[in-house]
């Protein structure tokens, strides 16, 4: 692969760290184990089976934490503090040939981590907000399907995963920035007008 097509896969990897990091450690994982993917030096220790089995495990806890109406929340928050980090790691490591991170792909997948995590950080705590589950279940296992079929695009078309990626992150942004603004809107001040 040439440096364009990893640049990609670094940014998507960020992306999807932002929304299911351990899903996205363990997908990386799994497709360098079965030699689905040739993984960079710096993203071998994916394929550990330790690894594999401490982030499918925590994948696992998340799948079930992220259905709960606030739970999510509070996962979400002290989450935080893991997935920049490790969207940084990814994009960071899948740019490199040499298992030396750069510094401008830490920052890069850093800035896009945290840009995804805020989207869907922000989006379920608007979701929170309706009396019922249904519209949260469905958000969850929006999340969970985007993951997984992003990290198979990305791995197979990294252009076109990066296009949705953009097309996603800015619907999600508007829709976020609408649906604020809908429901925080203003009242009008009596004798006012």
């Amino acid at each position: 692969m040439d440096q364009a097509h990893l640049f990609a896969i670094g940014v998507l990897l960020a992306w999807l760290a932002g929304i299911r990091v351990y899903l996205t450690v363990f997908g990386v994982g799994i497709a360098g184990f079965f030699g689905w993917l040739p993984l960079p030096e710096a993203l071998q220790a994916t394929q550990s089976p330790w690894v594999l089995g401490v982030s499918g495990a925590l994948a696992a806890a998340e799948f079930f934490a992220d259905k709960i109406p606030g739970v999510d929340s509070v996962w979400d928050l002290l989450h935080t503090l893991l997935r920049i980090p490790a969207g940084a790691f990814l994009a960071a490591a899948a740019m490199s040939p040499d298992g030396q991170l750069g510094a401008g792909m830490l920052a890069t997948g850093a800035g896009v981590a945290l840009t995804s995590h805020l989207v869907k950080a922000g989006s379920r705590a608007l979701l929170n907000t309706s009396p019922e589950p249904v519209s949260n279940w469905t958000a969850s296992v929006t999340e969970d399907v985007a993951v997984v079929g992003g990290l198979a695009l990305a791995f197979s078309h990294p252009w076109i995963a990066l296009a949705l990626v953009v097309a996603i992150s800015v619907a999600f942004a508007l829709g976020v920035w609408w649906l604020w603004r809908k429901l925080f809107r203003r009242a009008p001040r009596p004798g006012a007008g």
